[in-house]
């Protein structure tokens, strides 16, 4: 079954990605953090069990950016909320197994990736969680339709954003991954020891 990785990126622009880091330690070395992150997680997962799509933002700079890299197919992500854009893609993707990404989580690896879509085989949806509420990933089989619900009442940025986007899928199957974080502020960098 085909299987896709969508990345949810953004122009690295200052100001207008990774905002609350940005309060921290600056727009433009938070600017400049995000892109050199979304670099080497590009290359860490590439990898031939699954194509990589960019979901990008904004819609037309983002399709013409020289920022990412030429050879990987990219998509708008649109209008709306975190639930509204990721709802689209997954939705408009074609049959298969989809996951989207956040671009922002310096530890995934191409392990963390693959046991994801493992857990797909066996469950309808599945997510990878963060240590502050919210995920790193979902996760969809594409075989059937997503459901009209999901996203719906779901409270982002903060502690209940997964168990909420959870409860929006009406019962379907849904297994967990690995925890993982992803970066919003300073003390979430990580450190060269690690």
């Amino acid at each position: 079954m085909r299987r896709t990785l969508v990345v949810m990126v953004k122009e690295p622009r200052p100001g207008r990605v990774k905002t609350r880091l940005g309060r921290e330690i600056g727009m433009v070395p938070a600017a400049w953090w995000f892109r050199h992150q979304v670099a080497r997680l590009l290359r860490r997962l590439d990898d031939s069990r699954w194509q990589i799509i960019l979901a990008v933002s904004p819609d037309r700079e983002g399709r013409q950016s020289r920022v990412w890299p030429a050879r990987l197919p990219r998509v708008a992500q649109g209008p709306g909320n975190l639930g509204d854009r990721m709802g689209r893609l997954l939705r408009g993707l074609p049959p298969g197994l989809v996951c989207i990404i956040g671009a922002d989580v310096p530890d995934i690896t191409p392990a963390h990736i693959a046991r994801a879509f493992v857990a797909l085989g066996a469950h309808d949806a599945v997510f990878g969680p963060a240590h502050d509420g919210g995920y790193w990933l979902i996760g969809m089989k594409r075989n059937r339709a997503v459901p009209a619900s999901l996203f719906e009442g779901v409270r982002w940025s903060g502690e209940h954003a997964l168990s909420d986007t959870i409860a929006s899928l009406g019962g379907l199957r849904v297994a967990l991954t690995d925890r993982l974080s992803d970066v919003d502020t300073a003390a979430d960098l990580p450190h060269p020891s690690r």
